[in-house]
C-alpha cells in the first residue's frame, strides 16, 4: 500500500501546484503550443510567427486563426491520417481516437500525439493523486486494484498509424508501476467484442480486490448486476469491500445514481471527469466539490463562446460575427461552447460541448449539454442540464431508477411537443410520470414554463425497459466503453429510434 501511495504522490504531486495566475498559465500555454507548431502546413497558413511577435497574443491568435469544427479542420487532419507529416503538429501522428459517442454521427477520427499521450495518462494519475489525499476517502482505496472499463486496446492499424477507442490507446500503455494494480488484465481489454469482455470481467471479479473503478455509468451498472447476480451477492461490496471511489465522466451522473446507490452497501466517493478525445479537459480534486478543475497546464488553450442566441442558431450552429472570450473574461454561471487548441494539432476546435464556471476562483466547470444537443422549438430553450436534473428528481421522487432517457421535439396540432423516453424496469404510471416532469422542467426554465402556455402544447412521456435502449445502441454499432445514448435525438435518428420503439412494442404484444 505504502508503495503504490508513494510512487502515485511522488510522479504527480509536482503537477498540482497552481503557480501564477491563471491567465499566465494560459498565455504560456499558447505560446509554447504556437511556437512548437509554427513550421507546421498549419501554422504556416496562419503565420504562427505573426501571432508570436505581436505584443497582444491572444487578440493577434483569434485575429488570423478562424473557429473551426470537425467538417472544417478535417481536411487537416486527414492529411495526417494519410501519412503526411508536420500539419497540424510537428512530425508524425501515431494514433487517432475515434470518436462517436453518441448514435447521431459518424465516427470522427481525432488525432493524438505523442504529447497528448503523454498528457493525457499524465492527467490520469494525477486523478488517482487527488483520490488518494481525499479526505473522506480511506487510505487504502488507491492501493487496491483500479478497473477500468473502456474501449479495445486491440487498435485498427493502416499501415500508417493507429486507431481506436481513446481509452484503449491510454489503458494500452499505462506506467510498468502501475500495471499490477489495473484490471482488466491485458488479453481482457484487447477484447473487441463487448459481451465478450463483460464475461471475462464477471468471470474473473472474484480474484480482485478492487477500490476504485472507472468507466460511463451504464456499461459499469450493467457490470455490476451481472457480477452481483452470477454471485448470489447483495450488493457489489459483498465481493470488493475496498470498493469506495467511483471515476466517471462522458455523461451526467445524475439520471444514474439511484441505480449505482442500490448496488452498493458502503459510501463509495464519485468523481467526474473531462476526457475527451480532444484532450483532458478538467477533473473533480475533492469529493465534495461542486464541478470539475479546469486544467490550465495540460497543452491546452481554452476559449469560450457565449452560449446564446447572439452566438448561436436554434439548430446550434455558429453565427457570423459571434463574441469569444477568453479565460480573464468569463463569468460565473454563464453558458458557453468551448474552443480548445492542443498539443495534437486542435486549433481553435469547437469540440461541441457548453459548460459553465460554477466556481471561478478556482475554475471549477460543469458541462452543461452539446451546442446541438438542446431544444428550442419555440424559444423554450431546454438544456441538457435541465433535463438531467429533471429526470433525476423524478426519479427520487418515484423512488425507482430511471437508467437512460431520451427526447425528440415533434409538431402537435399545428405548434409543438417534446416527446419524452424515459428507461425503468419497474411499473410506473406514465401519466404521472409526465405530470411531475412537466411541473418539474416548469420550476427549473423559466423559458420552458412561459412556452408551456404558448406554443409548447404538449409533452408525451413513454415507460421503457432499459433493455431497449441497450438494443437501439448495439444495432447503431455503439455497443461498448465510451458509447452513451444522446440525450436529444433529431432528423433520421429520431425516426431510426420510433421504428425501433415500435417494433419493441410490436414484438410485445
Amino acid at each position: 500500500m505504502n508503495i503504490i501511495r508513494s510512487l502515485v504522490t511522488n510522479r504527480i504531486l509536482p503537477m498540482a501546484g497552481r503557480g501564477n495566475r491563471a491567465e499566465n498559465q494560459q498565455l504560456r500555454v499558447l505560446r509554447k503550443l504556437l511556437a512548437k507548431a509554427h513550421n507546421t502546413s498549419f501554422g504556416r497558413e496562419y503565420d504562427f510567427i505573426g501571432v508570436l511577435n505581436s505584443n497582444e497574443l491572444v487578440k493577434a491568435f483569434q485575429e488570423k486563426v478562424p473557429v473551426h469544427n470537425y467538417l472544417s479542420i478535417k481536411k487537416w487532419w486527414q492529411r495526417s491520417f494519410d501519412g503526411e507529416r508536420s500539419v497540424c503538429w510537428p512530425g508524425k501522428i501515431p494514433f487517432f481516437a475515434l470518436s462517436s459517442g453518441t448514435t447521431d454521427q459518424a465516427s470522427k477520427y481525432i488525432p493524438v500525439s505523442l504529447e497528448m499521450k503523454k498528457v493525457l495518462i499524465r492527467s490520469s494519475l494525477r486523478q488517482i493523486w487527488h483520490i488518494a489525499r481525499c479526505k473522506n476517502v480511506p487510505a487504502e482505496t488507491v492501493a487496491k486494484h483500479s478497473l477500468m472499463i473502456g474501449g479495445s486496446t486491440d487498435l485498427n492499424f493502416n499501415g500508417i498509424n493507429y486507431s481506436g477507442d481513446l481509452s484503449g490507446i491510454t489503458t494500452g500503455n499505462v506506467p510498468f508501476w502501475f500495471e499490477p494494480f489495473s484490471k482488466p488484465d491485458m488479453d481482457i481489454r484487447k477484447k473487441r467484442n463487448w459481451q465478450e469482455k463483460i464475461t471475462e470481467i464477471v468471470n474473473e471479479a472474484p480474484n480482485w480486490d478492487v477500490g476504485m473503478v472507472a468507466g460511463v455509468p451504464a456499461w459499469v451498472q450493467i457490470i455490476f448486476e451481472q457480477i452481483i447476480e452470477k454471485y448470489n451477492l447483495k450488493s457489489i461490496h459483498d465481493l470488493w469491500p475496498n470498493l469506495r471511489a467511483y471515476i466517471h465522466g462522458g455523461v451526467a451522473i445524475d439520471p444514474y445514481r439511484k441505480s449505482l446507490d442500490n448496488l452498493f452497501s458502503k459510501k463509495v466517493y464519485f468523481f467526474e471527469t473531462y476526457l475527451a478525445s480532444e484532450g483532458f479537459i478538467a477533473l473533480q480534486t475533492k469529493d465534495e466539490a461542486d464541478g470539475m478543475r479546469l486544467l490550465l497546464k495540460n497543452g491546452i488553450f481554452y476559449e469560450f463562446i457565449p452560449f446564446n442566441e447572439r452566438n448561436f442558431t436554434d439548430e446550434g450552429e455558429l453565427k457570423e460575427g459571434h463574441e469569444v472570450v477568453w479565460l480573464n473574461e468569463v463569468k460565473e454561471n454563464e453558458e458557453y461552447a468551448l474552443l480548445i487548441s492542443t498539443c495534437a494539432g486542435a486549433w481553435r476546435y469547437m469540440i461541441g460541448d457548453t459548460i459553465r464556471f460554477v466556481n471561478k476562483k478556482n475554475f471549477e466547470i460543469k458541462i452543461t449539454g452539446r451546442t446541438k444537443h438542446f431544444l428550442s422549438m419555440c424559444g423554450e430553450h431546454l438544456s441538457v442540464d435541465n433535463m438531467n436534473q429533471a429526470v433525476a428528481k423524478l426519479a427520487a421522487e418515484l423512488n425507482e431508477p430511471i437508467n437512460e432517457f431520451t427526447v425528440c421535439g415533434e409538431s402537435y396540432a399545428g405548434l409543438f411537443s417534446h416527446h419524452w423516453y424515459l428507461a425503468c424496469d419497474a411499473m410506473v404510471d406514465a401519466g404521472k410520470a409526465k405530470e411531475r416532469l412537466d411541473e418539474i422542467l416548469k420550476e427549473l426554465n423559466d423559458d420552458y414554463a412561459v412556452e408551456r402556455k404558448h406554443a409548447l402544447k404538449e409533452i408525451v412521456v413513454d415507460i421503457l425497459p432499459s433493455q431497449v435502449f441497450l438494443d437501439f445502441m448495439r444495432a447503431k454499432g455503439k455497443e461498448g466503453g465510451q458509447n452513451k445514448f444522446p440525450r436529444v435525438i433529431k432528423n433520421t435518428v429520431c425516426e431510426e429510434w420510433k421504428s425501433h420503439v415500435l417494433a419493441h412494442f410490436a414484438n410485445k404484444n
